[in-house]
């Protein structure tokens, strides 16, 4: 469903991606690792079009078509999501109101509000999330924890079909990491697509990605299943840096 075919991209003049090609399947998760400053973040913000990166060559196929010409809003609305690293408050705008024009934009079928209310505390619930907290202001004042869970509150309401979630598992306690993964876990189905990007092993011990994929300086350099896993724990990114 998405594949990125020999991408370069810079930002402010330097070049930080060097040649990504990465295909993603269906019915399938994924994990992106690798060390600070490797350009994991920076392929999240390109998928979903953050005009801060320009794209010097390549391509970005959904579907088979290629989406660099469309806005960011233009791929949310064809399925495309992602959960940021250090998520943004929104003073004045409440958590439910803003999913609720959200999801009536990004749905030909709009529903009501009181449909909508029944929604989102539904999925609310299964991320141990208080119905008090929906008519909080985005992320105001909120901890670490809070903000991820927000996070994947939105994407089981937004419910998308390739989920991007950078470094989700980032100032989470042992328990709160456990309701955001089982989250994502039912999140996920045999359309679907989701790339964990992630500097640790922790997340995964809970999300079973079924490709591990390893970037350094721009580009992918290995990939594999649990073996890669248990390398980089053993051996850090030290083996890839002496490698490439």
């Amino acid at each position: 469903m998405l594949e990125i075919k020999n991408l370069y991209v810079e930002r402010e003049g330097k070049e930080i991606l060097k040649g990504v090609n990465l295909k993603l399947k269906t019915g399938k998760i994924y994990a992106l690792m690798g060390p600070n400053g490797s350009g994991k973040s920076t392929l999240a913000h390109v998928i979903i079009g953050d005009p801060k990166y320009k794209v010097v060559s390549g391509k970005i196929l959904f579907k088979k078509k290629n989406i660099l010409n469309l806005k960011p809003d233009e791929r949310a609305k064809l399925g495309i999501f992602l959960s940021f690293q250090n998520p943004v408050a929104i003073s004045g705008v409440t958590i439910s109101n803003f999913l609720r024009q959200a999801y009536n934009n990004f749905n030909k079928k709009k529903i009501s509000f009181l449909e909508f209310k029944r929604l989102i505390e539904k999925k609310a619930k299964e991320l141990e999330i208080d119905t008090d907290f929906l008519s909080r202001y985005i992320n105001e004042g909120f901890s670490g924890g809070e903000k991820k869970k927000t996070e994947i509150l939105q994407l089981l309401v937004l419910n998308p079909k390739i989920a991007i979630l950078d470094e989700t598992d980032s100032g989470l306690d042992i328990d709160a990491l456990k309701i955001v993964a089982k989250g994502i876990n039912k999140f996920m189905s045999n359309d679907k697509i989701i790339l964990i990007i992630t500097h640790y092993k922790r997340i995964l011990n809970y999300i079973k990605p079924d490709k591990i994929f390893v970037m350094l300086n721009g580009k992918i350099v290995a990939e594999g299943k649990k073996e890669v896993i248990e390398k980089l724990e053993k051996k850090g990114y030290s083996w890839i840096k002496n490698k490439y």
